[in-house]
Order: C-alpha cells, then structure tokens, then sequence
C-alpha cells in the first residue's frame, strides 16, 4: 500500500485528498496544509516510487495511469473513506480524473491545478527526444529540462527547485517506469477529456503555463460542471508559484461544494 499520512479535524468529517505529479511526493503540499487543515480532513499520498512509498512489490506491477490510480482507491478503502474531494498537482490530475472515471461515485469534487489535458507539439517532442536518451542520458538531466520548458521564468525557480530536489529521490528506473506512461499519454488524455463528468471541478492555472493553460482554454465553455480560474504571474506550479490565492480559491469551491450537497459523506 502507498505511504499516506492523515489529518483529522475535530468537527468536519469532509475528507480532502491531495495527489501530487510524477516526480514530487506529497512534501510539495506544505503551503497548503496549514490552511486545509483548519477546515477538513487530509490525506496525503506518495505515489508508488515516490517520497516513502518505495515498497519492492511496486516494482513488479504494471505501470498505467489505472493501476496508479487504483493504489489511492487501496489507500481510501483502507481507512475507509467513501468519498472525497480530491486536489491535484500536474500529472497528479491526470490521475484524479482516472479515479472519477473508475469510480465517479467516490469523487465529490475536482481542484486541478496545473492540469494537464492534453500535450503540445513542444511537450511531444521532448517526450520523444526524452524515451529515446532515457537508456544513456542520467534521468536528473532529462527532468531538469523538463523542469526548465515548463517552469522557464526566475519567479518560477521555487517550484523548480522544489520538483527537482523531490526527482532527485527517485531512481533512475523509477524514473523510466513513469515517462514510459507519457508515450500514450495523448490518446489517453483525449479519451478522458471527451466526455464530461457530472463532477464539479475547478481548473486552476497559473498564466504563465504556457504548455497546459491554452488546451484548457479551448475547450472550457463547452463544459457544464467545470470552470477555469487563471492566476496572474503564475507558472505551471501554482500552489507553490501563488498559495494564498490557490488556497482561498480551492477551499471555497470545496466549501461550496459540500453546501450544496450536505449529506454527501
């Protein structure tokens, strides 16, 4: 079972869970936590290979973005949570969309910040240059670049440094099972965005995401239970780029959420 660790709150029985990306753990929350906890319950995942969630017998399972999302359905089964409101990071959204898809009746609501929805010429051709070097290139050179196309601006270099120290604790086959997940990953994302869920969800992006803002945009009016919020001077990383804004913004749409449907559990 994935590391999680819990925070329980003395009067709301609301539960969040927080997914972080591929590359990070769930140490990059920190400027959230405070603030969530004074209103929920927490959850917080390391996924598999990540952060403490190191276990052998990871290693001799299939890696997709289902089976990866099936390990945080393990980790609510066990401390039997039914269902909650789920906030992610990058590809960590990608997987929060996987466990609505699965199970929508587990999902109350979506917070996606940094969301990733589909993949621009750019992030295609570094993902190819990337699978085809990964065999001879040290991982941390291949992340690093990554880091530096999607995060390129000075105000950005908190959530670079951040994501880049968290990388460097993973190794370099762990680091190949996740970006072999990345070959398909259009497909699978067109798959997953086409149709709807009857889920409310917020997307939140920072303006400067030059890569995963403008798909969004594209397709956001046409959608009936999500909505976009756009953060000025902000990169791919926006709970780490902007957290106060990030913080209120998700808290409220959560709270409102459970307004609406007060007996959700």
């Amino acid at each position: 079972m994935l590391h999680y660790k819990t925070y329980t709150h003395e009067k709301n029985h609301q539960w969040v869970i927080f997914v972080h990306g591929a590359g990070g753990s769930s140490s990059i929350w920190y400027k959230q936590l405070r603030e969530f906890k004074q209103h929920f319950n927490i959850l917080l995942v390391d996924l598999r290979g990540h952060g403490k969630s190191q276990s052998e017998k990871f290693l001799l399972k299939k890696y997709s973005f289902k089976e990866v999302s099936l390990d945080v359905l393990e980790v609510m089964d066990h401390l039997k949570i039914q269902k909650a409101h789920f906030v992610g990071i990058s590809l960590g959204t990608i997987l929060i969309q996987t466990i609505a898809e699965l199970k929508p009746e587990r999902v109350a609501s979506m917070t996606l910040g940094g969301a990733v929805t589909k993949m621009n010429f750019r992030s295609q051709f570094l993902i190819a240059m990337g699978n085809l070097c990964k065999s001879f290139i040290p991982y941390m050179w291949l992340y690093s670049l990554f880091a530096w196309v999607i995060m390129p601006k000075k105000r950005h270099e908190a959530s670079r440094s951040l994501f880049i120290g968290e990388a460097k604790k993973l190794c370099q086959k762990e680091f190949k099972r996740w970006f072999k997940l990345t070959l398909k990953i259009n497909p699978f994302l067109q798959k997953l965005t086409k149709k709807e869920m009857p889920i409310p969800t917020l997307y939140i992006m920072g303006e400067e995401d030059y890569m995963f803002l403008p798909p969004i945009q594209a397709f956001i009016d046409k959608k009936k239970h999500s909505k976009l919020l756009t953060i000025r001077d902000c990169g791919h990383v926006c709970n780490v780029d902007q957290p106060d804004i990030f913080n209120k913004k998700s808290i409220d749409f959560i709270k409102k959420q459970i307004a609406a449907a007060p007996t959700a559990s």
